[in-house]
């Protein structure tokens, strides 16, 4: 057996295998027709892996993946302290982490209230301002935390922008930008250091 791949799963897995495939790795069945989580490739050289975001940067840390395809955004939030290498850009999955805010919303003068699935690059980012805030742990539907009261303002991805006028928001700083990543674990990185190679250069090649 060669790589096991880890793949987030959703619009990464969706824009990933396309790319995949052009380096001659693909799924004997497509993961959306299969309640499969895991896939031998048709070359029978790789084992591909379908996952939680999150998962993936465990799977490739402890070695059970060599390699994992996931978006930045995962890899700040939950990546501190993890080791693993970060190799590649695939340029997909592109959106932006950004503060948002009700329609001309005003700071309050004392603590300000954040709703964020995102807590640490959150937390990172309006400490680097020297804000003081409290940060309010949300799973989704985050626009709507401000229009009930429950925050003053928003951590999240940004695509079109489209819910967030749909809900009296506005998007206002730009915190960092989002794109799918090839990470690589360490030992992988040795041991199989020409496949892992390969795969790689293979990658860069399509996405250019």
């Amino acid at each position: 057996m060669g790589l096991v791949i880890a793949l987030n799963k959703g619009r990464i897995l969706k824009e990933c295998l396309p790319i995949l495939a052009s380096c001659g790795v693909e799924p004997v069945e497509h993961p959306s027709e299969s309640r499969k989580l895991i896939f031998d490739s048709r070359c029978g050289q790789h084992r591909l892996i379908v996952t939680r975001s999150a998962d993936v940067l465990t799977y490739v840390e402890q070695g059970v993946a060599d390699v994992g395809i996931t978006g930045k955004d995962t890899i700040l939030e939950y990546g501190a302290g993890m080791s693993f290498y970060e190799r590649l850009d695939l340029k997909i999955g592109l959106c932006r982490m950004m503060t948002a805010a009700p329609v001309g919303f005003a700071a309050p003068t004392g603590v300000l209230r954040v709703a964020s699935k995102f807590v640490n690059i959150a937390r990172s980012h309006y400490h680097s301002q020297g804000c003081q805030v409290e940060l309010i742990k949300l799973t989704g539907a985050m626009e709507i935390a401000p229009v009930l009261g429950l925050a003053d303002c928003i951590v999240d991805i940004v695509d079109t922008g489209n819910t967030l006028r749909a809900n009296g928001l506005e998007a206002m700083d730009v915190i960092c930008d989002i794109s799918t990543r090839v990470i690589v674990n360490r030992a992988s990185m040795k041991t199989k250091f020409a496949d892992v190679q390969t795969l790689v250069q293979q990658l860069a090649a399509v996405v250019g």
